[in-house]
């Protein structure tokens, strides 16, 4: 690993590509720690295509057979315990998570795993057959899905209000915020030195990190065979009755989720209904993300009239296109280029990173520094090859 600035903290610059959850929580780290800190961004933030605004992401541990992110999950959580207490407002709601199996719950599936880690953890999941299932949820019809849990340890975030507010603190630490399209990295001798923008101007500093989700691999072309841009369709559906559609009674839910793809969450205060698909998605760059299609609205619509009957005629108010950086192997990617001196890449975020917020900020600043990090060696530099785990590509978040 090359060795760190090592100069007195006011002198340390970092230059942040990318103003969405990853540049933020670093940007704001890195400020507490001494580093001078621009984060460049076309703006404005938080900005309107990038994977972390949005109404929701679920916040869960809940990693099939995969212990390492249960416990990230674990940890993380207690960081939106703290950002609930010391923010104006909570914007985590530990609504609880419903996982849903399609029949029984079999070994080597992302519900039954789920649940055994959970317990073997010391977690308390409440373990749910379908008349339990009928009894809680009424809004759901469970002739597909007969078996399932309730983690309570779970819920969701208001991901855009996330990021507004991440701004917010990261202004007050004195982060220097430039909207401006970078263009590319510069560098001085063989050390990446800073970033030219498309308007030509240069941004010099003792290290550059790129966290530019959806964005990361066009700046960084030489990482395409590791990190791509995929497009995940969202859709929003009016109720007339919102009250039905959260509290105890409809929470955050996964339908099947390893096979299917389903997830979902409660009712805003505008009767707006989020449902997702976590899938192959499509690969494009997301300046050209097309919109939701007509087809998938129908599978959609397909999916809701046997799982949630009252949402399937309900009228679609808001579609979008969610952009993931994904990598090959489901891992988010925090580390040191080993071959470009001064880079950091923090990115990677594979659809469910989001939850780890409280986290990233920690793993990405030690990145920088040259620290050790307890969670950092499932992040770090490595070459394609087998992917470790299926349960990091479950659930978007």
């Amino acid at each position: 690993m090359a060795t760190p600035a090592s100069s007195g903290a006011s002198s340390r610059r970092a230059v942040v590509v990318g103003g969405g959850v990853f540049g933020c929580v670093t940007a704001l780290t890195l400020c507490e720690r001494g580093w001078q800190v621009i984060v460049v961004d076309p703006g404005p933030l938080p900005h309107p295509g990038a994977s972390s605004t949005d109404v929701s992401k679920v916040i869960r541990m809940d990693y099939g057979s995969d212990a390492f992110y249960h416990e990230l999950g674990d940890a993380a959580m207690e960081g939106w315990d703290r950002w609930n207490r010391d923010w104006p407002r909570p914007l985590y709601h530990e609504d609880g998570f419903l996982i849903l199996s399609r029949g029984a719950m079999r070994a080597g599936e992302y519900e039954h795993d789920s649940l055994a880690v959970l317990q073997r953890r010391g977690q308390a999941p409440e373990h749910l057959d379908r008349m339990a299932l009928a009894r809680r949820f009424p809004r759901w019809d469970f002739t597909d899905y007969p078996e399932g849990y309730l983690n309570r340890r779970g819920g969701w975030a208001e991901s855009g209000a996330v990021v507004q507010h991440l701004v917010v603190l990261c202004e007050a630490a004195g982060v220097d915020f430039r909207f401006a399209e970078v263009e590319r990295l510069t560098h001085g001798g063989s050390r990446v030195s800073g970033v030219m923008t498309v308007a030509g101007e240069r941004l010099e500093g003792d290290v550059v990190v790129v966290a530019a989700g959806a964005w990361t691999p066009r700046l960084l072309p030489w990482m395409s065979d590791v990190l791509w841009s995929t497009g995940q369709p969202v859709l929003h559906f009016h109720v007339d009755d919102p009250d039905a559609y959260r509290g105890p009674g409809f929470p955050p839910w996964a339908a099947d989720i390893g096979n299917s793809g389903w997830y979902g969450f409660p009712a805003l205060d505008d009767g707006r209904v989020k449902v997702a698909h976590h899938g192959p998605g499509e690969s494009v760059h997301p300046d050209e993300r097309g919109i939701v299609s007509a087809d998938h609205e129908a599978r959609t619509r397909e999916f809701l009239r046997n799982a949630i009957p009252g949402l399937a005629a309900a009228p679609v108010v808001h579609r979008r296109t969610c952009m993931y950086c994904d990598s090959f192997d489901g891992d988010l990617w925090i580390d040191r280029d080993p071959d470009r001196d001064g880079l950091v890449v923090a990115a990677g975020g594979s659809g469910h990173a989001f939850k780890f917020a409280p986290l990233i900020g920690g793993i990405a600043a030690d990145a920088v520094e040259g620290h050790d990090n307890a969670w950092a060696s499932r992040f770090a530099w490595r070459e394609r090859g087998e992917i470790r785990t299926e349960e990091a590509r479950f659930a978007g978040s």
